[in-house]
């Protein structure tokens, strides 16, 4: 049993995890390959040619390099955002994760219409900052950078819920994150040392190299599965 590594890192252990992974099967397959999941999300993308992009692009080459990279299933580069707030999905139609005032069989493009309607006297909220907190296997964890930052992250989620017309267990206590990859096969203890080495200075380096990361503003998006994320409404970010 490996007991050097954090206990986060732990949760990635074949050992501790009997069970496969959770949305093995249902986002993806064990090819790696993204199977269809349509719904909507609020998302900030990375921006296009920017340092961050360059920075994480060179975290994403690290993952790519380590043994147990065909283990992961790898989003492309150019899906890569940052969800501000989670919409409905396919596959999650119950409460709380849909609202209440509408039929949990409604289907996912009309879902989309109607948000598109609510969404027209959206005014946008605050602007914010991320830093790169720690790395996992599945990505990088955000937070705001100062506490002005954090406060209007939770101001946007605030007025998104509202919006959307619900609000996860979760909400209050949302872990934002860039996710580079989706676990196909849970690691052997053996490798997680290797990992934690690697992911330590993957985040490390992110952070020596960008005060923060240069992100588009949120953007109500639609998708089919986890290959790409369409922007349909770009959101106004006050100063």
């Amino acid at each position: 049993m490996v007991t050097s590594v954090t206990s986060e890192l732990l949760n990635f252990a074949k050992s501790r995890r009997p069970e496969p992974p959770f949305h093995l099967g249902t986002r993806y397959d064990r090819s790696g390959r993204f199977l269809p999941e349509p719904g909507n999300t609020v998302v900030c993308h990375l921006v296009p040619g920017s340092e961050t992009e360059r920075a994480l692009i060179a975290a994403r080459e690290r993952y790519l390099a380590m043994p147990e990279a065909p283990q992961l299933a790898f989003t492309p580069i150019s899906s890569l955002h940052m969800t501000l707030f989670q919409g409905i999905i396919e596959r999650r139609r119950r409460l709380p994760y849909w609202p209440g005032d509408i039929a949990l069989d409604t289907p996912v493009n009309e879902m989309t219409a109607i948000y598109r309607e609510r969404f027209r006297d959206f005014t946008g909220g605050p602007a914010f900052r991320m830093q790169v907190v720690r790395a996992l296997p599945t990505g990088l964890v955000l937070e705001g950078l100062t506490s002005e930052d954090r406060q209007a992250l939770k101001d946007w989620r605030n007025s998104l819920a509202d919006v959307f017309g619900y609000r996860h267990p979760d909400h209050d206590s949302y872990e934002f994150h860039i996710t580079f990859s989706y676990v196909i096969e849970w690691f052997e203890d053996a490798a997680l040392p290797a990992w934690e080495v690697m992911l330590s200075d993957a985040a490390k380096d992110i952070r020596e190299s960008l005060e923060f990361l240069e992100l588009r503003p949120p953007a109500f998006c639609e998708f089919a599965d986890m290959n790409h994320f369409e922007e349909l409404q770009i959101f106004d970010v006050q100063p």
